[in-house]
């Protein structure tokens, strides 16, 4: 009987794979990071192929780990990190060019020229989205234009273009389904939100012609089969696809307007469900689909932190300042502040509310006596303070006082980071009871299109959170370190030549 359900989580940093069963229980987990690579400062790859080998290999791993068959899986979902785009020839099944990643800065010159053409209005209008890097469509751009051959394959109609669930639905497929979800397409600026269509008038500003795009499809429609292979003796459905941010807020079961989410991962999406009609717009914020459900489409608003768990990973493996995360935690217990320090991760520009693709990231405040703790612990508040800056944001703009705020993703797992947030918030902060909640999303729209679960009100019974923390610092030591921060920043962004209103 088909009682379980695989799950692909495919992130910007590693790929894992789930068996969950019909109760909501992970029963099996494996992950397998991926290479990054780095071709020039600010430049961001993967490679796809890596990628989908990386799918396969985890996926064998959870079915040997429990001995489940195949053909006991009543489905495959998958989500995945947005925005970074793919390129590849539909004959031959490979790539043109590497996957260039939502943190790549390669288009911000381009952008900046849309810009100054008086492009945003239009872009920000139909999409949502700003004119900036960070969004799939001038990485396409880029490709068809700077990649050896291209132009070629595109006259010979053999290329294809596509995120990154795409780019899997279309190999686990064996080339025969090339698709997407709403959310996906909702990130790339060449999707009208509105009319829930490619827009051929983006697709002519950044030079992407729409026959290279694929279908869009809702998140819980059946996307085709997996092709019959040595990894998956049969065919299994795929659905439940959606965008890993969407899925962390469909995960945490924020699925009434005004409710709002924070994951935890190599940057941070904020993200608050703002019902069936598009919010307006304030600095700082995109406009997206949170989900396509039941033949209709939610919409969010979100604020995008471009750094936050990569600070720690860039404190570890660049600095060499601790080996492992409980390394970390015993540091952390050694500076009880930060005397001073303060961290504003800006290795690929600052996202919400700033969006200063060009900022450059710099520690202030040491002195003689700083050690590497107080390194340590200024990234690790500095993701509180991104996310602080990030709620206050959506509140003012939608006009919602959040009473609290549902977290997840791996750095949500860090006690001290979960109270200082809480304390820095002076709000409520709910963790979600499984680390994995953008694949638990993508779980739940996935179990409820093949009926394994019937409602989402069943899913309210079995979805649990694991801890709930409560401001405890004193106000004028929260209110002290924030000012720190804000200084910090204003000082990042005097550089740069602007400062938002924000930190003034």
């Amino acid at each position: 009987m088909d009682n379980y359900i695989l799950a692909i989580d495919q992130s910007t940093s590693a790929t894992k794979a789930l068996i969950v069963d019909r109760k909501g229980i992970v029963i099996a987990r494996s992950s397998a990071e991926h290479k990054q690579w780095y071709p020039a400062p600010g430049w961001v790859e993967h490679d796809p192929l890596e990628i989908y080998r990386n799918v396969k290999k985890t996926a064998l791993a959870v079915l040997k780990q429990t001995g489940i068959t195949s053909d006991q899986i009543a489905i495959l979902t998958i989500t995945n990190q947005r925005e970074t785009a793919v390129l590849w020839d539909r004959l031959n099944g490979e790539p043109v060019y590497n996957a260039i990643v939502w943190q790549c800065q390669r288009t911000a010159e381009r952008c900046a020229e849309y810009i100054f053409e008086g492009q945003e209005a239009s872009v920000i209008a139909k999409t949502g989205l700003m004119l900036d890097p960070y969004f799939s469509a001038a990485k396409w751009g880029w490709m068809l234009h700077n990649v050896e051959g291209v132009r070629a394959k595109l006259a010979e109609g053999r290329l294809l273009a596509g995120t990154i669930d795409s780019w899997l639905i279309w190999k686990l497929t064996g080339g025969k389904v090339h698709a997407t979800d709403y959310t996906n397409a909702s990130r790339t600026s060449l999707f009208n939100i509105h009319t829930l269509e490619w827009d051929e008038e983006m697709c002519a500003l950044f030079g992407v012609p729409s026959m290279l795009l694929p279908e869009v499809k809702y998140s819980d429609e059946v996307f085709g089969y997996t092709e019959a292979a040595d990894w998956l003796r049969v065919s299994v459905p795929i659905s439940g696809v959606i965008g890993d941010s969407q899925a962390a807020l469909f995960g945490n079961l924020c699925l009434e307007e005004g409710m709002a989410k924070a994951t935890y991962g190599t940057g941070t999406s904020v993200l608050m469900n703002v019902g069936q009609k598009p919010a307006p717009l304030g600095n700082g914020l995109v406009q997206t689909i949170a989900w396509g459900k039941g033949k209709a489409v939610t919409y969010a608003l979100e604020a995008v932190i471009r750094t936050s768990g990569d600070s720690l990973k860039w404190i570890r493996d660049n600095l060499g300042l601790f080996e492992t995360f409980e390394d970390m935690d015993r540091l952390l217990e050694s500076a009880p502040d930060n005397q001073g320090v303060y961290l504003v991760p800006a290795f690929v520009g600052l996202g919400a509310p700033y969006w200063q693709p060009d900022a450059r990231a710099a520690i202030t405040g040491m002195n003689r006596g700083t050690g590497k703790a107080h390194i340590i612990r200024a990234a690790v508040e500095s993701i509180a303070y991104q996310v602080h800056d990030a709620v206050e944001l959506l509140q003012s703009v939608s006009g919602v006082t959040l009473e609290e705020l549902r977290a997840d993703g791996g750095a949500a797992d860090n006690a001290l980071l979960m109270q200082f947030q809480s304390d820095i918030l002076r709000k409520k902060v709910v963790r979600a009871g499984v680390v994995e909640l953008s694949a638990m999303g993508s779980v739940y729209l996935g179990g409820l299109a093949v009926g394994i679960w019937g409602s989402t009100r069943e899913l309210e019974a079995i979805v649990r959170c694991s801890r709930t923390y409560v401001p405890q610092m004193d106000e004028a030591e929260r209110d002290n370190s924030l000012a720190g921060w804000h200084k910090a920043v204003s000082a990042l962004l005097c550089e740069a030549g602007e400062i938002p209103s924000s930190t003034k």
